[in-house]
């Protein structure tokens, strides 16, 4: 984006590290007066004569107040983080003298930076793109290893450099088919038609594999919700805390002892799962709270990305096992079969291969949750069931649903494209569609927007960041 808006030219300063009681604060100053302004109150050195990049110990005061000792590391624009003139100021962690140091700079003329203003001066003075800055987010807000890596590729442009790919080819076409509309007259084709076929062809297919990503990017991003549902002393509650190994879910040899949905978060494989222990479901009950929590338990089941349909193998009949399965392919979601209590004497899972038992998911995995035993094979198929496959965070992952947004609308304008090329539409309407295509490109990392949406991107940040 090209040029600042109205009211970026001031110096901001905020607190870059989290609120309460460390060992250290940094905050962060940026604009034209930010060396200036420090420099204003170390009387140790003259930071103005300073190099870029340096850091720089000393005493902070404010006129004869003494504030702290502290460490001053200075950017000079246009080599840092947002383009312009950064300090940082390295203080102890005490929240009280944070404030003292932050309202004595804001009394030589900086404003409180509001919530992702540091980020946005970046993109505005093109140090990032809109994609690599909405990253920068993604990556503060990660919990999970594959959260982390999604985002610092994004953030070192790989979402980026492939619509940078997708916008200079449909440039190039543009030009020469906006060419041909200033020779009309001489009835000139300067673009290659079957050239251009191809590129759309080739652009479709791209579009649609970044669309398929945002599945994927929504789990590695959000986590994938799993409701645990199953007959009552089915083991929920013992599985829920093998699972977290600890004791999070009260057990008991009673039916129906879970009244409430219990909701803990287990990693897996760099994947969150938040785990949803439901009340035991069963037709009949006339206790009222039993009841309100199968309704829940329901409710959670309709909600979840993923089911973990969990039957005592002892207790379970295959006849009974079938109607449950037929009832759960009619809720169109996504389930897992899994059998506990294999440890008991009497156990024969093996009724659960016949014939007679046709199921969409004949892999029912078969599990002692109070033994552990087969509880890795079982994490490994929720992990299977969650990303559709093996997880790799080098491919370009769509994670941004206002990405996914303009991908979708970007799919539209080249299915246009392509209609027109199909009925020879000419020069004038085909460069309308493509226009269309390269807006939505633009849209997401940035080349076209406004104040308004750059307001309601960065709002969503920290402050600090």
């Amino acid at each position: 984006m090209a040029g600042k808006l109205s009211g970026w030219d001031d110096t901001i300063v905020a607190l870059a590290t989290a609120q309460g009681i460390s060992a250290i604060g940094v905050i962060r100053l940026s604009g034209a007066k930010a060396i200036e302004i420090i420099d204003e109150m170390f009387p140790s050195k003259n930071l103005q004569q300073q190099a870029s990049h340096t850091i720089h110990v000393g005493l902070l005061k404010d006129g004869n107040e003494l504030l702290d000792e502290v460490v001053v590391s200075i950017f000079r624009s246009p080599k840092s983080y947002t383009g312009e003139n950064i300090a940082e100021i390295s203080c102890h962690g005490s929240p009280f003298i944070q404030e003292k140091i932050i309202r004595a700079i804001t009394a030589k003329g900086c404003r409180m930076a509001k919530p992702g203003e540091f980020t946005q001066r970046a993109f505005l003075n093109g140090k990032l793109d809109l994609a690599q800055a909405e990253a920068v987010a993604d990556l503060i807000a990660s919990n999970t290893e594959a959260g982390k890596d999604t985002a610092l590729k994004n953030i070192r442009g790989g979402f980026s450099l492939a619509m940078q790919q997708l916008r200079e080819q449909l440039i190039g076409f543009s030009a020469l088919i906006e060419l041909e509309l200033d020779f009309s007259q001489e009835d000139v084709a300067f673009a290659d038609r079957k050239q251009l076929n191809q590129l759309i062809a080739t652009l479709r297919s791209n579009t649609e594999k970044l669309l398929s990503s945002f599945a994927l990017g929504n789990v590695i991003k959000n986590g994938v919700q799993v409701a645990i549902i199953g007959s009552p002393n089915a083991g929920k509650s013992t599985l829920l805390n093998t699972l977290l190994n600890e004791d999070r879910a009260i057990v008991s040899d009673i039916a129906g002892t879970t009244r409430d949905t219990i909701e803990e978060i287990l990693n897996i494989d760099g994947i969150l799962f938040r785990l949803i222990d439901t009340a035991g479901i069963r037709e009949h009950t006339h206790d009222t709270i039993e009841k309100m929590g199968v309704e829940k338990s329901l409710e959670k089941m309709r909600m979840a990305n993923l089911v973990v349909y969990l039957f005592d193998v002892n207790e379970m009949s295959v006849e009974e096992l079938q109607t449950i399965v037929t009832n759960l392919n009619k809720q169109e979601i996504s389930y897992l079969l899994v059998g506990n209590k294999i440890d008991h004497n009497k156990t024969d899972a093996a009724k659960f291969s016949s014939p007679r038992f046709v199921s969409s998911r004949t892999d029912i995995i078969f599990i002692s949750a109070k033994e552990n035993l087969h509880i890795a094979q079982l994490k490994k198929q929720l992990s299977a069931l969650a990303i559709g496959g093996e997880l790799n965070t080098e491919a370009t992952i769509v994670t941004n649903a206002r990405h996914y947004d303009a991908l979708k609308k970007l799919a539209e304008a080249l299915n246009d494209t392509q209609k027109g090329l199909d009925e020879n539409l000419t020069g004038d309407l085909l460069a309308l569609d493509i226009r269309r295509c390269l807006h939505y490109l633009g849209e997401i990392t940035g080349e076209i927007t406004n104040e308004d949406q750059l307001d309601m991107i960065f709002s969503k940040f920290c402050i600090g960041k």
